[in-house]
């Protein structure tokens, strides 16, 4: 059997393709929407994905399943759950597909995997039980576990509450998955787990950084399943101090259920003259994407302009700041603009019409361009005007940040990954002083905050330079 685990390191995701080398079908499982790297590595090791599965409606990033349904591979999803959290855009649908309910098989060639219900992510979720001939005639099994259990932790139950909305759902996620676990307890110690995701996702609040586990590590030393002998336990474990999820989750969701817009390849937008950049800018909705540094955007940007730099967290910044109605256009060096794209597409922002080089820019300041600025202060200076009715102090951090360490005296919390949706909270005619934890996530914040016409100020240093200089 050929086995290959895929990572995405932006989104902490892992993919798996599955093969038999004697008939040359493979299987992808939990693809992206971004399909031709799955495909490549099929052709690269002689096999063809004539299938593709999923272990449950996701809500980080669009899947890859309509994609692969639109190139003439079978879909199997699952059946389980209840009515609200079907594929509809599959079901009665003219695609090639199979409805998967607890103990169904795929059957590729030689390859055979058993899927089997576990719910308490999601009230769809399935795993994956993949087997194969070992030395002799032993059998050795592998899960492909979606978002039940991780590496050190188990799939958080809240999400469909919290960030799709499902009022009262987290509580019969908890007990679900607190169900399901107990039929993980009886797999044999030896079988290997494979996760859908690892450290630095949004889908639990405990992931490791390790590729694949067994289950005899995860029930001696996963802190989730360790508590899981009580359900009251359980429950008071598993759904404090979850991560706000972001706000592009409850859109995943639904584009996920309702069926992605078919992508077929990657957008090729148009590289624009300042001129034509500048006036694209100006037009009401459309949102200037910027990738540079913060120093280089805050000395000068286009007004409405985010700092959305190409690192770890632009698809989680880009998602939270710009709605699927937007049109975007990309501040990026040309060698980058491929990964920016397939980021944003990754997420559902396909509508970018558009795209500008630095040089532009700076060629522009120097032909007489003025470009807005942003403000930035020092801690001394925070603790100054932090106590002036004319300012707000606003910490975005995430809320579950809080409970050990707390807020600075006075200030206000709202997670910067929620921000967009809380904007009617904040006062139009304050000035509003931003900080987070080290200066980082204070950054996009503010500069969200002045494309809604605020006047934001960011805070050098944050959280931890306020306790370093803490006034006595």
């Amino acid at each position: 059997m050929f086995f290959k685990q895929i990572f995405e390191p932006k989104l902490a995701q892992f993919a798996y393709l599955l093969g038999c080398p004697k008939s040359g079908e493979a299987l992808i499982v939990d693809p992206q929407r971004d399909i031709q790297r799955y495909i490549e590595i099929a052709t690269e090791n002689s096999l063809k994905i004539t299938a593709a599965a999923e272990t449950h409606i996701h809500a980080d990033y669009l899947s890859g399943l309509r994609e692969f349904a639109e190139a003439g591979a079978k879909i199997y999803a699952s059946d389980e759950g209840d009515e609200n959290w079907k594929y509809e855009w599959l079901i009665g649908s003219d695609y090639d597909y199979h409805l998967l309910k607890d103990g169904n098989i795929i059957t590729l060639g030689e390859l055979t995997v058993v899927a089997q219900h576990t719910p308490g992510h999601t009230p769809e979720h399935l795993i994956y039980k993949v087997s194969k001939e070992k030395q002799g005639n032993s059998q050795e099994t592998e899960i492909l576990m979606g978002d039940f259990v991780f590496v050190g932790d188990v799939g958080r139950p809240d999400l469909l509450e919290t960030a799709a909305g499902v009022t009262g759902s987290m509580e019969i996620g908890a007990k679900q998955m607190f169900d399901s676990l107990q039929q993980f307890k009886t797999f044999p110690a030896d079988w290997k787990i494979w996760p859908g995701h690892g450290a630095g996702s949004a889908c639990g609040k405990a992931l490791g950084s390790a590729p694949f586990s067994t289950v005899s590590d995860e029930l001696s030393s996963n802190a989730a399943i360790l508590v899981a002998s009580d359900f009251q336990r359980f429950k008071d474990y598993i759904l404090a101090d979850q991560p706000e999820p972001p706000l592009y989750f409850a859109r995943m969701k639904r584009e996920n259920r309702l069926g992605p817009a078919v992508l077929g390849e990657l957008p090729r937008p148009q590289e624009l003259t300042f001129a034509e950049f500048q006036e694209l800018s100006a037009e009401s909705g459309n949102i200037v994407l910027d990738t540079r540094s913060w120093d280089e955007f805050r000395h000068g940007h286009t007004v409405g302009a985010l700092h959305t730099p190409l690192n770890s967290a632009f698809n989680t910044v880009a998602g939270c700041y710009v709605t699927e109605s937007d049109c975007m256009i990309l501040l990026v060096e040309p060698e980058l603009l491929e990964e920016a794209l397939t980021d944003l597409i990754r997420i559902g922002l396909d509508n970018v019409i558009g795209y500008c080089t630095p040089e532009a820019l700076e060629n522009a300041v120097k032909h007489g361009v003025t470009l807005a600025k942003t403000k930035q202060i020092s801690i001394d200076e925070y603790n100054r005007l932090r106590k002036n009715g004319d300012y707000l102090a606003l910490d975005v951090r995430r809320a579950e940040e809080l409970k050990n360490v707390g807020l600075i005296p006075g200030a206000y919390n709202i997670s910067h990954t929620r921000l967009l949706d809380r904007l009617g909270e904040l006062p139009a005619e304050k000035k509003i002083l931003v900080s987070c934890r080290s200066g980082v996530r204070s950054c996009y914040a503010s500069s969200s905050l002045e494309r809604h016409g605020f006047e934001a100020i960011n805070v050098v240093g944050g959280y931890l330079g306020w306790l370093e200089n803490e006034p006595t």
